[in-house]
């Protein structure tokens, strides 16, 4: 077994299994799934599906597509190993050159050998501004990709940029099928071809994705032979059918997980994670945009409160993007619970209580609508928690449920019970969070913010190798949204996973808010063996 597969059988950080509905539900005349499905097959549930499985597009940009691969992966330590690298990455001593040799013997799984040309196609095809691929900005540091012969990419950076290593998971396209159609709209989004342990055999939307296991996998077969990845939005749903033994898993609200804890044929798997929820405050409203506002806000909600009874202890307290456990975390930008304080700011800018109670400015009510994803309990509980905090000072926060086609409209001007977070570098949260000029691009920047001194110190930050320098434009960013909070920051949630006792081998590693095809409890699935 090759030193990657080794590593992640051997690691010990906890996981669990996420599943949701039968394969007899989702497939009329299929043998039954959850518990009694063959012991080499698997269904794991997500609450969301991706827009594309093509990497082209920013799919497998983290690693962990099961389709695909990158040139380094992560391990259960979220430490770099090869992937389809052989090795870690040559780098020249001023930071402007990475140089990778590929492994020998990878095929794509219709049989054709992936070679340098395939790593080339991929990143100059994300680069292209052709190409919707929204995570363009995250290969901002990136001048040239070139192959030297069929083993060998050279990576020629503008800057040096830290974790440009980090950035090379990204999953590599095959250029034999993705450069023959349109890169926005071919086949290839849907059908896509990789050299992952995975192949997939179906992908019905909004329903579930199927997988078979590839007997090609340069790292050895997978013992789970068929996956399937069943798309449920609802927490409540995924309970019920876990509790009637549909599902072989689920992931979980606390509250309900806490419903399977003397379970004795289920375990329960807590994952830490970089998740937070937060409230977006968009500067194109005439409330959420006033500076006062947002500090008062700041400070009227209590955190600890939400962590202890929403959360049932699963998390802890958000004070920014950046987890407090983190060692890139600015000490002293912990926002305290004090709801004197918040309306002393309130009446100091102007903000006086009207005959109900809700506060007005220059005939302004202190009053928005915050909406929430419909189906999302944690969300749901975060937002009416908010909301009622926010009352307690005066404002008044009306809460909405919506699709994402019902709230991304509205999103300029409307605040939103948003989630975020991503481990390893703090540039890859913080930049596409705060970055003013990426307002209004999808779901990056969702709250308009505009501060130019955050601008200049997340450009800092990107643009030098030196630790020392790194901090103190991190530290910057930290204590001026401490200063000028665009988002209230609520929770860094926990990943709770209730799992049937089915299987051996199963770790998970330190979690980002998607948790879905990028990453989660089923990161290491071709590792996994049947229990006998």
């Amino acid at each position: 077994m090759a030193a990657r597969s080794v590593r992640r059988a051997t690691a010990a950080t906890a996981t669990g299994v996420l599943a949701l509905a039968t394969a007899a539900c989702l497939n009329p005349g299929a043998p039954a799934g959850g518990s009694g499905g063959p012991k080499d097959s698997a269904v794991v549930g997500i609450a969301y599906e991706p827009e594309t499985l093509s990497p082209l597009l920013g799919y497998g940009k983290d690693g962990n597509s099961k389709i695909f691969d990158g040139l380094l992966a992560f391990d259960a330590d979220m430490k770099l190993e090869p992937a389809l690298a052989s090795k870690l990455p040559q780098v020249s001593a001023d930071g402007l050159t990475y140089t990778y040799t590929l492994r020998h013997g990878v095929t794509f799984s219709d049989g054709v050998p992936f070679t340098a040309k395939d790593v080339v196609f991929t990143y100059r095809t994300i680069l292209d501004p052709k190409t919707n691929n929204a995570s363009r900005t995250e290969l901002d540091a990136l001048a040239s990709v070139r192959a030297v012969g069929d083993d060998t990419v050279v990576f020629t950076l503008k800057y040096p940029y830290a974790p440009f290593a980090e950035r090379t998971v990204q999953a590599i396209a095959p250029e034999h099928v993705a450069a023959r159609q349109d890169v926005n709209t071919g086949t290839f989004t849907t059908r896509p071809i990789g050299t992952g342990p995975y192949v997939l055999t179906g992908w019905s939307k909004g329903e579930k994705l199927t997988f078979k296991a590839n007997p090609a996998y340069w790292d050895g077969a997978p013992a789970v032979k068929r996956f399937t990845m069943a798309v449920v939005k609802d927490d409540d749903v995924r309970a019920t059918r876990l509790r009637a033994g549909d599902l072989d898993g689920a992931v979980l609200p606390p509250n309900l997980a806490a419903g399977f804890a003397h379970d004795p044929a289920k375990k329960t798997y807590r994952a830490t994670t970089y998740d937070y929820r937060t409230v977006t405050l968009p500067t194109h409203h005439r409330v959420t945009g006033d500076t006062a506002v947002r500090r008062a806000l700041d400070l009227a909600v209590d955190r600890q409160t939400m962590v202890d009874k929403i959360l049932e202890g699963a998390g802890k307290p958000a004070h920014g993007p950046v987890p407090t456990g983190s060692p890139w975390f600015a000490e002293g930008t912990e926002r305290r619970h004090d709801l004197a304080g918040a309306r002393k700011i309130l009446d100091e800018a102007g903000w006086k209580p009207g005959p109900d109670g809700v506060r007005v400015k220059d005939g302004a009510r202190a009053a928005f609508p915050l909406w929430y994803l419909s189906g999302d309990k944690l969300r749901q509980d975060h937002a009416l928690a908010y909301a009622s905090d926010a009352k307690k000072a005066g404002i008044d926060v009306t809460t909405q449920a919506g699709t994402w086609e019902v709230i991304e409209p509205r999103m300029r001007t409307d605040a939103v019970l948003a989630g975020g977070g991503s481990p390893g570098d703090p540039d890859f949260d913080q930049y596409p969070l705060l970055k003013s000029s990426l307002a209004g691009d999808g779901f990056n920047n969702m709250a308009w913010y505009d501060n130019k001194t955050v601008d200049r110190a997340l450009e800092d930050g990107r643009r030098t190798n030196d630790p020392a320098e790194r901090r103190a434009a991190y530290d910057t960013v930290q204590r001026e949204l401490a200063k000028n909070p665009g988002y209230t920051f609520l929770t860094h949630i926990d990943h709770l996973y209730v799992v049937n006792d089915r299987w051996d081998g199963l770790n998970t590693q330190v979690e980002p808010h998607d948790h879905g095809l990028a990453s989660g409890p089923w990161w290491n699935v071709e590792n996994w063996k049947p229990k006998r």
